[in-house]
């Protein structure tokens, strides 16, 4: 982003109160902007003070507005630019195969972007209502219906919480927090922040409010940090795999061969690990018990478990697996992932999308997996019992929270070569490491092309395998914490305290401007 179109936001994004409201384009295009600027605030830029600054200066774009159709096109406009930067890698599916999906990329970022700003949309007309022009009013309306609308993108039509407000802390100790609040909380806190600097008087005002709120974060998220705990003496020890196959190979016939040999070389190399995790659609055959494949597999791990992704068939449907081998080379556990992403693994409306000849890009018979029973843990035996995360399952807190007891660790695997190779991957351990301090859990993430991770129970990264290198990591799995004031409580104390702000606003609400 061009640094003079970033200044431009800063010098006409808070005008002095004497300023008359501009009209035509320009405050969209500034809101636009605006939107753009708070995504750099997410991994990879992970400019946390920058991305402040631009979801105040939309807050104050939304106060500033004529009306509240007004102020809900300025928020569609900060949610366009916000989203169309943050997930701009959602185009890397349709150019695998250029040929035959890349005319739809442009599409695809447009409906995607455009399609969550309009929660965006509704968040700043609500503000702009609620807060009836009052200053201090707006600010609390801004921050609580922009964290209601982020909270219900989650959940809606399946969820997609990607980009959520309060990631822009993933990467200091503000995303301790977390523990305590979890991520809606975390959010909250984020908007109400930005809609406080907004309203706080002058530029030295708001450069002080900003300040202190980036101030006050990084010390909470350090007095509440727990200190790297060794891992225990008998801690199992756990091999990441990751082949790095790229995904226009991952399927080809000759190729698909000599990547699943290379899982089989490092599953075989020197060390002396309790388990081997291979990443997600690890094996290029439809599993199924006495498939010589499995006699492989048991046989480079020597008397050792292996976990690792495959597709199988049950009757005519599809899923995708995670099985785990034990050490005779027999299927010991599985897992089915039940989370599954709209047009990659499954079509909605499948009947009629099957007629028109859709296809999705996941599964191999080109018409989607089927949805296992729900969250469930892996009884390892001596290696505890992990919940199983097959790739985007470890973006909601609402999956890993859903599990029905608390497992011992998080035990995710992924085919990241879907995403690209620079925002992408990066924000999808990003989100996965949120999971592990939510939850106060460890995690093992294994991810095809990077970046595979051993993470501690406060989101550390302890060891990692970046991002296209194919090899192996024997890593120690870190202590557990005890379970967190969120894992104890969930999402419903924040959902309730937002339900409750919003009667609050509208059971006070004075006078409406317009």
């Amino acid at each position: 982003m061009p640094i003079r179109a970033v200044s431009s936001v800063f010098a006409y994004g808070f005008p002095t109160p004497g300023m008359r409201e501009t009209g035509g384009l320009r405050p969209l295009a500034l809101s636009g902007l605006a939107g753009a600027v708070a995504g750099l605030g997410q991994v990879p830029f992970a400019l946390t003070p920058v991305g402040l600054a631009g979801l105040a200066m939309l807050a104050w774009f939304g106060f500033r507005a004529p009306s509240g159709r007004a102020a809900a096109w300025r928020g569609f406009a900060g949610g366009t630019g916000y989203f169309a930067l943050t997930l701009h890698w959602i185009v890397e599916p349709f150019l695998i195969d250029i040929a035959r999906h890349g005319w739809m990329a442009p599409f695809a970022l447009v409906l995607i972007a455009t399609g969550f700003a309009l929660f965006w949309a509704l968040a700043t007309w609500a503000a702009f209502r609620l807060g009836a022009g009052r200053r201090w009013r707006y600010a609390v309306a801004f921050g609580v219906t922009l964290a209601a609308v982020e909270m219900t993108r989650s959940y809606v039509m399946t969820g997609f919480p990607w980009s959520m407000i309060g990631y822009l802390w993933s990467e200091g100790p503000g995303a301790q927090l977390a523990a305590w609040i979890g991520p809606f909380g975390l959010t909250l806190v984020t908007t109400l922040g930005a809609g406080a600097v907004a309203m706080a008087p002058g530029w030295i005002g708001r450069g002080g409010a900003l300040a202190g709120l980036w101030g006050l974060m990084l010390l909470g998220g350090w007095s509440i940090l727990p200190p790297p705990r060794p891992a225990a003496p008998d801690a199992p020890v756990i091999r990441l795999v990751q082949p790095n196959a790229p995904q226009d190979e991952k399927w080809d016939a000759v190729h698909a061969l000599q990547y699943f040999e290379r899982q089989l070389s490092f599953t075989a190399a020197e060390g002396a690990p309790d388990l081997v995790v291979w990443p997600e659609t690890a094996v290029p055959y439809l599993i199924e018990a006495g498939h010589p494949a499995l006699g492989d597999i048991a046989a480079a791990a020597g008397g050792i478990p292996v976990a690792f992704g495959a597709q199988r068939l049950e009757g005519l449907r599809a899923y995708n697996t995670l099985v785990v081998l034990d050490e005779s080379g027999e299927i010991a556990a599985r897992y089915d992932k039940h989370h599954l992403v709209p047009f990659g693994e499954y079509m909605p409306f499948g009947s009629v999308t099957r007629i028109l000849g859709l296809q999705s890009f996941a599964s191999r018979d080109g018409y989607g997996y089927s949805a296992g029973p729900g969250p469930r843990l892996l009884d390892l035996g001596p290696l505890g019992r992990p919940l199983p995360l097959i790739c985007y399952e470890a973006i909601f807190p609402q999956d890993v929270a859903g599990a029905p007891d608390r497992p011992d660790w998080l035990l995710q695997i992924t085919n990241d070569a879907w995403f690209g190779t620079f925002a992408g991957p990066q924000q999808h351990l990003a989100q996965a490491r949120m999971r592990a301090i939510e939850q106060g859990l460890p995690m093992v993430r294994v991810a095809n092309t990077g970046i595979s991770a051993m993470i501690d129970a406060a989101g550390r990264v302890r060891a990692m395998l970046p991002l296209g290198q194919a090899g192996y990591l024997d890593r120690p799995l870190p202590p557990a914490h005890p379970p967190t004031p969120y894992a104890r409580s969930g999402d419903l104390p924040v959902a309730l305290l937002l339900l409750l702000a919003l009667l609050g606003l509208g059971v006070t609400m004075p006078r409406l401007r317009g």
